[in-house]
């Protein structure tokens, strides 16, 4: 089964310094090392920081745009990993090596499979 793991921190919470982050990025590394020798990275990526986003709506047939993400949170998502994993068990023991769960979390959705056509 498919799952997305979305990794959420609060942009205060983690590596704040560009050292600091780049004494995390061994961490990182290391993780989707392990996802892909055991087969089980099917992608992912990290996010820029939510100042950086937009926000598209479309009401009564307009776009509506803003600055940064709707929902007004603490924590922000930060980046994702789609992964194979056997179940939610199987899913859970990859969320909890995250690097960043220490101070943030990791919310795991399964992924919808769409049949074809």
């Amino acid at each position: 089964m498919k799952y997305a793991l979305l990794l959420y921190s609060s942009e205060a919470a983690g590596p704040q310094t560009e050292e600091e982050m780049m004494a995390e990025m061994p961490e990182w590394f290391g993780f989707t090392e392990e996802l892909d020798q055991a087969g089980a990275n099917l992608g992912g990526e990290a996010l820029l920081p939510a100042a950086t986003a937009t926000t598209v709506q479309v009401r009564d047939g307009n776009r509506v745009t803003t600055d940064g993400p709707f929902a007004e949170t603490k924590e922000v998502l930060g980046g994702f990993y789609i992964i194979e994993a056997e179940d939610l068990d199987a899913a859970m023991a990859w969320a909890e090596k995250v690097p960043c769960a220490p101070y943030g979390s990791v919310e795991i959705r399964p992924v919808m499979e769409i049949p074809e056509q």
